[in-house]
């Protein structure tokens, strides 16, 4: 599994972060689902492949929306960094092996499958979000009758362009990670961080760094526990001290360096005056910004 996927799944993890995800993009920010109305389901279902097989399938993560002892919602979260044409499948599969659980009486009681997918990608997602549309684009005959078609609808955000009405109705550490995706660099806040490790890796790994192993330690040399209140702004001035944080701007600076090196080829500006432009703008070295000049020019 790769290190994204388990820094992902383990920031969803918490309920507080779960219920706020479901209350602002399902329910507008209506505080509808509590904390303590949150219990982990299995993220594992079985099918039979084409040799009658039992293979596995895996969502990222799944939680019961439980009241009074029975269970009222299962939501699915699915995190997508790459756009996937067939991920409407996908949910079909993840709901309907749930849904044949409860037609087999495994469950005790009946209840709705939600997925959400939280796209992260850079790009905007294209992706088809409809089954009868994918039917339609891979060249389904025009005698189908359409309305005997059973369609599944993918519900997808795009976490980097979420607009700020959105992301100011989160309030746990996920409007950390958006707030910081939407500005970049510059962001500063004096919201409280909850769970320090999972949202300083949250951080990294959206940023491309791949080896977040090293946070834990990192926090405690800063003296920094997970029970300490600490807030946005001196959290992240400390990193910048230990020069960690360079570890999280990371990506966004070559993303940065980047476009401006592309955009400077387009209109035949100079070499060495493209080398300028990305130095002031990243604010680096001359040795920095020809190190970026390498890679895109």
């Amino acid at each position: 599994m790769e290190t994204n996927d388990i820094v992902t799944k383990n920031f969803e993890s918490y309920a507080d972060v779960a219920v706020d995800i479901i209350n602002v993009l399902l329910h507008e920010g209506r505080r509808r689902v509590k904390d303590y109305e949150m219990l982990s389901a299995a993220t594992e279902s079985l099918y039979l492949d084409k040799e009658n097989g039992l293979r596995n399938q895996l969502e990222d993560v799944a939680k019961y929306h439980v009241v009074n002892g029975v269970p009222k919602v299962l939501y699915l979260f699915a995190n997508q960094t790459k756009v996937d044409k067939g991920m409407v499948l996908r949910k079909a599969g993840y709901a309907g092996g749930e849904y044949r659980r409860q037609y087999e009486k495994q469950n005790p009681s009946l209840y709705p499958v939600i997925e959400i997918v939280l796209y992260w990608g850079k790009s905007r997602w294209k992706g088809v979000c409809s089954l009868q549309r994918l039917f339609d684009e891979e060249g389904a005959t025009a005698d189908i009758i359409w309305k005997y078609v059973d369609d599944v609808q993918l519900h997808v955000w795009e976490m980097r362009h979420l607009p700020r009405e959105i992301r100011e109705l989160f309030q746990s550490d996920m409007r950390i990670i958006v707030d910081y995706l939407a500005e970049g660099d510059g962001y500063r806040s004096d919201r409280k961080v909850i769970h320090k490790e999972a949202t300083v890796k949250m951080l990294r790994v959206l940023s491309g760094d791949t080896n977040v192993d090293d946070t834990g330690d990192a926090l405690k040399e800063m003296g920094i526990k997970e029970e300490d209140e600490i807030r946005v702004c001196e959290l992240f001035d400390q990193y910048t001290r230990k020069g960690i944080a360079q570890g999280i701007s990371q990506g966004i600076s070559q993303g940065v360096a980047q476009g401006i090196i592309i955009m400077c080829k387009d209109f035949n500006t100079s070499y060495e005056e493209t080398l300028q432009k990305v130095r002031l703008k990243l604010n680096i070295s001359e040795q920095e910004a020809e190190k970026e000049m390498k890679l895109y020019w």
